[in-house]
């Protein structure tokens, strides 16, 4: 009966309504991909270090503008190399309510283009492996990087598929975030989507709350990365993630 009370927003034994609270989305982390001595991946004349700082320079300045709200942080604002724990560590420490972590991609073939958003989960394909082990192998930059990452080798493929395996409790939450994020990009911005992914990336693994990581794009295609590194490609990605945000907080809000 407590329960159905619950649900129909009675007290039992009492006619008066309860106030149910709805959740609110008060604190957004905003993890610029890569930095200082890890400049991610490469095109032919910009590294992923400074495309995603960028991006989410004018991401947070969208929020700050428009969802007075909100509280935002950045996980770094400048070329500074920020560990993958601690990517998380700062989200976690400040209870934020979404964890965003943007990057770019690349490929050898210089066709494939366009962008994906993943959340964590298991690798459905080995596209999805050899992004997570590209993004993953980032640890080896770091000091005794087996023992933080309790013994993970991000060159074993067998270890990436058992750690995408871990359950995270925020998954519904995090598909819901990626699908805006990618319907903002192909319908409002006008870019490829290859659609919402998971995969086993360590920078999600400990967050505490919805988490996505958003490749923009990939520098190894010649009209990805002529977009990516100017002003307008750089606005438009961060107002499609801004936009995706928004609509997140407000469906969660009511």
């Amino acid at each position: 009966m407590v329960i159905c009370a619950l649900v129909t927003g009675l007290v039992y034994g009492t006619s008066k309504p309860v106030a149910v609270k709805s959740h609110k989305v008060k604190t957004i982390v905003i993890d610029a991909g890569h930095g200082g001595k890890d400049p991610g991946c490469h095109g032919k004349k910009n590294k992923e270090k400074e495309i995603t700082l960028s991006v989410a320079l004018e991401l947070a300045r969208l929020i700050k503008a428009y969802q007075k709200d909100v509280k935002v942080i950045l996980t770094r604002d400048d070329d500074t190399f920020v560990e993958l724990n601690d990517r998380a560590g700062i989200a976690n420490k400040n209870h934020a309510d979404i964890f965003v972590s943007i990057h770019c991609n690349s490929e050898p073939s210089k066709r494939i283009e366009g962008t994906e958003t993943y959340c964590m989960g298991l690798h459905t394909s080995e596209g999805n492996l050899e992004v997570a082990k590209r993004e993953n192998s980032v640890i080896t930059l770091e000091k005794n990087y087996l023992e933080k990452y309790d013994g993970f080798d991000p060159k074993s493929p067998l270890q990436h598929i058992f750690f995408a395996n871990l359950q995270n409790a925020h998954l519904a939450g995090s598909i819901n975030l990626a699908e805006k994020i990618e319907g903002q990009f192909k319908e409002r911005v006008g870019r490829k989507s290859r659609g919402v992914r998971q995969a086993g990336f360590l920078v999600l693994w400990k967050t505490t709350m919805p988490s996505v990581l958003v490749e923009i794009g990939y520098l190894t295609q010649n009209k990805d990365e002529k977009y990516l590194s100017s002003d307008t490609g750089q606005e438009h990605i961060a107002s499609a993630i801004y936009r995706a945000l928004r609509d997140y907080k407000v469906e969660l809000e009511n």
